[in-house]
């Protein structure tokens, strides 16, 4: 089995046992008191995603959550092709017609680019592309000739917008919404499940989690945190959650090693190298996902100083940081 297999296969299984112990982590009640619930697991994003839903008639409603991600992902992926994402970064600039999911989501990630004056940017997708810590990454360090040359493409106002057509002023420029993408998607799935009265449950997309109201008895979901030095991916803590979304960024995510030197997969769009700093891991905790996303990226980008101040804007928003050496600090608890 050749290395990039042996990668992604590990990594499912990795993902796999994650996403298994979840509700076990989550303090999920037993069946007696958590009474009818279904479950859904499904692979994309690059990553296992699963809905668990309480009530009555739910089977159907978790299938349906496996039929978003799908449609979601043939409209975000920056690597599927004939999706609005590479349709835009294929287009040679010219004006190219997207849906409303994909205007908003484009949308919400220059808001977040021009807050961050460009620390987190849409258009890194080349410079993704080129280290590429996918599920099939190789371990291959860029030359400072090849990062160099991506940087040089990295830049929000090179998006232009008008209605529901959108082009890259810059033909070179790659769109990549990673850094929200899930959080977004997991806001639609929510919106979907609230319209069909569902009341209690939660939504993981690679551990992006959403929760619905809190567990059949009323009382909060309670949601562990990875322990970003634990390779088992035991929790660090635990939160009661009702109806909040938490995300987490870290160095121990998307990443290899080379010559002794960890890799992650949160760039610098300064340096075109992943992010150095003090931090091991942010978590957000928000009311919805797609801030909570951009946020635990942009504060991991940040630094711990810079992101407590930003968080200052984000009353609503709650914070838990991780560093280097092992101390937890909290925002806004």
């Amino acid at each position: 089995m050749n290395s990039a297999l042996l990668f992604r296969k590990r990594l499912i299984v990795l993902l796999l046992h994650c996403v298994l112990c979840a509700p076990f982590m989550a303090g999920c009640a037993g069946s007696s008191a958590a009474g009818a619930s279904a479950q859904a697991t499904g692979f994309y994003f690059d990553t296992v995603i699963s809905v668990r839903l309480y009530g009555e008639n739910t089977r159907e409603l978790t299938r349906k959550c496996m039929s978003l991600a799908a449609d979601y992902e043939a409209l975000f992926s920056a690597t599927c092709e004939g999706s609005d994402i590479w349709n835009i970064n294929h287009s040679g600039g010219a004006w190219v017609s997207v849906s409303d999911d994909t205007l908003a989501l484009l949308n919400a990630s220059l808001a977040f680019a021009e807050i961050s004056d460009g620390a987190v940017d849409p258009t890194i997708g080349g410079l993704s592309a080129l280290w590429n810590f996918g599920s099939d990454n190789e371990g291959i360090v860029p030359s400072m000739e090849q990062i160099d040359a991506e940087l040089s493409h990295i830049d929000y106002h090179a998006i232009v917008i008008d209605q529901n057509q959108v082009r890259l002023a810059d033909p070179q420029a790659r769109i990549d919404p990673g850094f929200i993408a899930k959080g977004f998607i997991g806001d639609k799935m929510k919106e979907y499940l609230l319209s069909e009265g569902v009341e209690s449950g939660l939504i993981n997309l690679g551990g992006n989690v959403v929760t619905l109201g809190g567990r059949p008895d009323h009382t909060p979901f309670r949601i562990g945190i990875r322990d970003p030095f634990d390779p088992d991916g035991s929790p660090i803590l635990t939160l009661d959650l009702s109806d909040k979304s938490v995300v987490s960024s870290g160095n121990y995510e998307r990443f290899f090693e080379k010559d002794g030197t960890l890799y992650h997969h949160i760039l610098s769009t300064e340096t075109g190298y992943p992010v150095r700093g003090s931090l091991a891991q942010v978590s957000i905790v928000c009311p919805d996902s797609t801030r909570a996303d951009a946020l635990s990226t942009l504060c991991f980008v940040l630094g711990e100083e810079k992101a407590v101040s930003l968080l200052e804007d984000y009353p609503d928003v709650q914070a838990i940081f991780v560093s280097e050496d092992g101390n937890i600090s909290y925002v806004n608890f």
